[in-house]
């Protein structure tokens, strides 16, 4: 059933790993998909073609959710290029892992400013835009890292905790103009940003998943299509863990 015609969605970091499985989900359910990106071309390229299938229903921006005058940028031409906005996904997000004792402070200020400036930038807009319809849904991806706190990553657990941490503000902000906005936390998801582990440490940390095994993209997909419903109008503020029984 396609549950989301006529609903306009952006997931930012939408043309890679998670956020490419989210934005196809939408697409099947019948969604118009803009999907943005910061830096490679050629996988946007490639992502975009290989959903031909969905025309102009999926469309493709670059440009990096961390820099406050290009967010504002895509905003200002979005609102003359469709004509509402129901459904944001804050996907987009690095890691830059080390230890804090040799973390230096580009390492954190990348991690901090995409991660949390940038769903900070995008939900500031994307209310604004909302607020026109009095009707959104808000989904942050987070991390169950934001809450267990793995070791050499400091500064990406503050950046995922930060954002549960602004949702519960935003919720009771927005929450009288009908608007939601609620976390999902993935736990180890089989993406690329797992593929630069070393094998002893993807060993490890299935171990210490219950289910022992990684997850799959469309499981997380499919958890926040449910918080982008309509039917999810009584849930706000809230935390999902999609991570296989790994909890803090």
């Amino acid at each position: 059933m396609n549950k989301f015609d006529s609903q306009h969605v952006i997931v930012t970091g939408g043309t890679r790993g998670i956020g490419a499985g989210i934005t196809e989900q939408f697409l099947k359910a019948g969604a118009t998909v803009i999907a943005t990106y910061s830096g490679n071309d050629e996988a946007a390229r490639t992502f975009k073609e290989s959903l031909n299938l969905y025309g102009n229903k999926l469309i493709i921006k670059k440009f990096n959710v961390a820099n406050s005058q290009e967010v504002e940028s895509f905003f200002t031409d979005y609102e003359k290029e469709f004509p509402s906005l129901e459904i944001l996904i804050n996907n987009a997000g690095i890691r830059r892992d080390q230890i804090v004792a040799t973390m230096n402070e580009s390492e954190w200020d990348a991690v901090i400013d995409t991660n949390l400036k940038g769903t900070y930038n995008m939900t500031r807009f994307a209310v604004l835009t909302m607020m026109k319809n009095r009707y959104g849904r808000i989904v942050n991806m987070s991390s169950v890292g934001g809450k267990l706190g793995l070791p050499g990553q400091a500064n990406y657990a503050a950046s995922k905790a930060g954002q549960i941490a602004l949702s519960l503000s935003v919720s009771k902000e927005v929450a009288k103009r009908n608007i939601t906005i609620n976390n999902v936390c993935p736990g180890f998801i089989e993406t690329e940003l797992l593929k630069d582990l070393p094998e002893d440490q993807i060993k490890e940390y299935k171990s210490q998943v219950p289910m022992k095994r990684f997850g799959k993209v469309e499981e997380v997909a499919h958890a926040v299509l449910f918080f982008a419903s309509k039917e999810a109008s009584y849930i706000t503020g809230a935390t999902l863990d999609i991570a296989g029984g790994l909890n803090a």
